[in-house]
């Protein structure tokens, strides 16, 4: 790794013997600049970004002490060798209160020289991997963070502002659209019986990881999303910024036509990895942030009731069917699910009796396309039920026996009731949602400074992180990231007026690893970066 380095001295024979005599190039050190006094230094490590700085005290204009001070906020990193003539040991302690790492005492030593910066040189490159680390680190938790965002969008759990919208990089979510592609496994209810939940989670996690190396070498950015066991969306991110549609919508069939080889390759990879058929449906054209939600349930009732669908690629068209929603079954059976995801007795029994209403007043010649809609809006409800681990292997055993023996309409109709039955039981037998989410919220105070997510709180509690994020929107009236950015910024509010810990250790102990994201969303929520906040409120001594 090699390193850039400035030397700063106001006579030109000790400029010229450290560049002869120390052996920068063994030290693997490019010298990028030289400078005759303090200006001359701030100017050129403002343009070249150095590793390490090696500045005389004593220099015309501007002096080494001011010089370093301004260095500073430019550049927090860079390492500062001071050379100086006064011999008070008082003095040269002074210099590092402003940031220098070592000094030489004039006249010069090169031999001690040489090994102080090999020395001050090796410190850097450790540093830098260190930095390296914690990045990639953060990396991927900005992008979960990321992900997260986008799932409670597509669930409709977050209002979309610049206020709740947390800062990632320099990206504007709402300059962006997407292509939405959903990708549903075949069959997936049947399948997955026999399978432990263990063995669902591995088998899911599978079918993940083989979509994220087949879309590897994909061009645009993109995020796979688990919406449910054996359903994701895949979310390919446009930025619209600064034009019009920026060539992104600029044909739609090609669009369509890419889409669709992306659909197809999915669907090889998946079947030669894992021995799983899937099935993907598409957007026509690319959708914006606000959108999302919507174009989720639509391509997913869409998905539904394309019944018989075997490793099918299918383009969202809109239909009469699809567009009259009000009525159609797909609609009452959602209404019945987010009965039970709210375990709201009266709405569930509410859309049980519409929905016998509709299928009692069906003429003869819609019974057997009904019959098979309903089958499948079961299956539909048995998933949903899992995700919110109110279904039992016993139970579930019983709904396939009574569906494998149905042959009418009021036999599905008394699963489907039966169900509903077993949603609405669900707080007898697993744990009340408010000490579900009495537990989250104590999982959250303890683990601060970690780097943890929702998986991980879901998973300590024994449920889906779908369910999770619904019963927290239900508790608290913001979703998980909005909850824990606030309360950790309110953490660091407190340690900044009652702790002298530098800012980079409080950033650090409320979870956020990097100190120019910590100013990022600390500046967000409160209109001040730390050190203001700070600096306004503390009491003078």
């Amino acid at each position: 790794m090699r390193l850039k380095a400035i030397l700063a001295d106001d006579e030109p024979n000790i400029l010229r013997n450290l560049q002869a005599v120390i052996p920068w190039a063994e030290l693997e050190i490019d010298i990028v600049g030289t400078a005759k006094n303090g200006i001359e230094a701030l100017e050129l490590s403002s343009l070249h970004g150095p590793d390490l700085v090696m500045s005389d005290i004593r220099m015309p204009l501007m002096d080494g002490i001011t010089f370093v001070q301004k260095l500073r906020e430019i550049n927090e990193a860079c390492k500062v060798l001071m050379v100086t003539g006064y011999q008070d040991f008082e003095y040269a302690r002074s210099l590092m209160r402003v940031g220098v790492s070592d000094y030489m005492l004039k006249p010069i030593n090169y031999e001690e020289l040489e090994n102080c910066i090999r020395k001050l040189a090796n410190e850097i490159r450790e540093n830098k991997a260190i930095k390296q680390q914690e990045q990639q680190k953060w990396g991927k938790m900005k992008n979960l963070a990321y992900e997260k965002i986008l799932q409670d969008v597509l669930m409709n759990y977050t209002e979309i502002s610049t206020h709740t919208l947390l800062p990632i990089d320099n990206m504007d979510l709402e300059t962006m659209t997407y292509s939405f592609m959903m990708i549903d496994v075949d069959d997936y209810s049947q399948k997955s019986l026999p399978w432990s939940e263990q063995e669902r989670k591995l088998w899911n996690f599978a079918v993940r990881n083989v979509m994220q190396d087949s879309l590897a070498n994909f061009k645009a950015e993109f995020s796979v999303l688990q919406m449910r066991e054996g359903e994701w969306c895949l979310l390919i991110q446009w930025d619209t910024r600064g034009g019009e549609d920026n060539g992104v919508q600029a044909e739609e069939s090609q669009m369509q036509s890419n889409l669709h080889e992306v659909a197809l390759k999915l669907q090889k990879d998946v079947r030669e990895s894992v021995k799983l058929g899937i099935s993907v449906g598409f957007y026509p054209s690319a959708v914006g942030l606000r959108l999302l939600s919507d174009t989720y349930r639509k391509l997913q009732r869409f998905m539904q009731l394309n019944l018989n669908k075997q490793e099918s690629v299918l383009l969202y068209r809109e239909s009469k069917e699809q567009a009259d929603a009000n009525s159609s079954l797909w609609y009452l059976v959602e209404e019945i699910v987010t009965g039970l995801k709210q375990l709201n007795r009266i709405k569930t029994e509410d859309s049980l009796n519409r929905l016998k209403l509709l299928l009692e007043g069906l003429p003869n010649s819609s019974f057997a396309r009904a019959y098979q809609m309903l089958h499948f809006l079961i299956l539909h409800v048995l998933r949903e039920l899992r995700e919110m681990n109110s279904l039992d292997a016993q139970e579930e055993e019983q709904v396939w026996r009574q569906l494998d023996t149905s042959e009418s309409i009021q036999h599905l109709l008394q699963v489907m009731v039966q169900l509903a039955a077993i949603g609405l039981e669900g707080t007898n037998k697993k744990k009340n949602s408010e000490l579900l989410m009495t537990a989250a919220k104590e999982y959250i105070r303890t683990h601060y400074s970690n780097d943890f997510g929702i998986e991980d709180i879901a998973s300590s509690l024994g449920i889906s992180s779908s369910y999770f994020s619904l019963l927290f929107k239900q508790q608290f009236g913001e979703t998980f990231v909005e909850y824990v950015t606030k309360h950790r910024m309110e953490l660091a509010k407190s340690m900044l007026l009652h702790s002298d810990k530098s800012i980079t250790d409080i950033g650090r102990s409320v979870g956020y690893t990097e100190r120019r994201y910590f100013t990022k969303v600390f500046q967000k929520f409160t209109g001040e970066i730390p050190s203001e906040y700070r600096e306004k409120r503390m009491e003078p001594k």
